[in-house]
This record gives structure tokens, sequence and C-alpha cells, in this order.
């Protein structure tokens, strides 16, 4: 009896024993499935990064950009089969906030920059009066027609000065001259040099303090002045 008993007991510990290989072997095999995905996330990742290192510093930029570019596209498409303004329709999109930021945005950008260089205000120049220029599409045609296919012309083509600008065109030219020279003359800061001045200054910059002080103790000094101008100073 006590024979049966103890052999009882030992199956009973070896196959508590071999469940607990099995949880063991069953655990490890877990550890060894999560290292491994690790390691396979692990070079997922370093190849991403190792391309995005390999890409241009704006190529997010660029991404976003091509993006917006393609959504617009769709859109322009969509709302042209549908027969509607596609401005009018992304006006309708815009929310009230972002309205009135765009419209904040666009009164504190200052257009002109200042005075930096002769070629950036001649640019800014030019810039400002193409704008300003409406082009008359029905004088365009009748000059096309009657130019016929020198109104593109080539190396064989003859017809430098046989232009005659219109009446109308040489008066809007004139007028547009005559602004500009009305509104450079408001803007210019040169001072007109009066001969006729006393001559009190040995130098530009003597002569620029010197109106500085007349300008500041002018009222002071005046009775001093004319009385060593008289010789009767004291």
């Amino acid at each position: 009896m006590a024979a049966a008993t103890e052999g009882c007991v030992s199956v009973a510990d070896e196959e508590t024993t071999s469940d607990k290989r099995e949880a063991r072997l069953r655990k490890f095999r877990e550890l060894h499935f999560k290292r491994n995905e690790a390691r396979k996330l692990n070079h997922q990742e370093v190849v991403e990064e190792d391309k995005r290192l390999k890409l241009p510093a704006n190529w997010e930029a660029k991404k976003a950009r091509i993006e917006w570019e393609l959504a617009e596209d769709k859109k322009k498409k969509e709302c042209a089969e549908r027969g509607e303004d596609y401005h009018r329709v992304k006006l309708l999109e815009i929310g009230a906030e972002d309205a009135e930021r765009w419209e904040r945005k666009k009164k504190k950008k200052n257009p002109d920059p200042g005075f930096s260089g002769y070629a950036e205000a001649q640019l800014r120049q030019y810039q400002r009066l193409t704008k300003q220029i409406k082009p008359d599409m029905d004088a365009y045609e009748r000059q096309r027609e009657e130019c016929g296919k020198d109104f593109h012309p080539t190396s064989n083509s003859l017809i430098h000065g046989t232009h005659v600008p219109t009446t109308e065109g040489i008066d809007r030219m004139v007028e547009d001259v005559e602004k500009q020279i009305e509104k450079r003359a408001k803007y210019s800061r040169r001072r007109a040099y009066n001969d006729d001045a006393d001559i009190d200054y040995i130098n530009e910059r003597n002569a620029k303090f010197n109106k500085k002080a007349e300008r500041f103790y002018g009222k002071y000094t005046a009775e001093i002045k004319q009385n060593l101008e008289r010789g009767t100073a004291v």
C-alpha cells in the first residue's frame, strides 16, 4: 500500500515538473518571438531613418506642396465638370476666422521694404507699372490680323520701325510720365540750394550743424547775431 502511494506521488511530481518545463519553454518561445519582432521593427526604423536623412532638407514642405497642388487640380476638375466657379466654391469653404487671420497678415505685410539698391528699386517700379497696365484685347486682335505671320517675328521678318503708336497710346504714356515726375518730386528729400543765403559754414558738415543749432536756439540768439552783424555788440 505504501509502495503504491509512493508510486502515485512520484508520477504526480513528474507530471508537475513536465508542466513547469513546458510552461518555461512556451515562455521562452514567446520571448524569442518578441525579440525577433523587435529586431525586425528596429531594422525597418533604421532603414526609414536612413531614407529620410538622404532626402533634401525641405522634402516635407515640397511633398506637402505637391499634395496640395494635386488636391487643388482635382477640385478644379470637379468644379469644371459640375459647371461651377472654382474660386467661388473655394471662398465658400473658407471660415470667418481664417479670412480674418489672412486679412490681418495682408495688413501687416509691408509691400515696400525700402531702398536697398537701385536694381531692387527699378524692379519694384517695373512691377508697379506693369500691374497698372490694362491690355486692350480688341486692339491686340486687330494688330494680329494686320501683321499676320509677322506678328511673331523671326530672323527673316522685316517689320522693324513699321509700327506707329496711336494718339491714345501716346497720351497715355505722357500722362503716366507726368504722374511719375510729380510723385518723384513729392518724395524727393533733396533741399534746393539758395544762392542768396548767407554763407556761415566752412563745409557741408558744419552747415548741417549750423542749421540744427539755428532750429533749436535761433530765437534766443537772434538779437546777438543782429548786433554782431551791425557791429554794435558790446
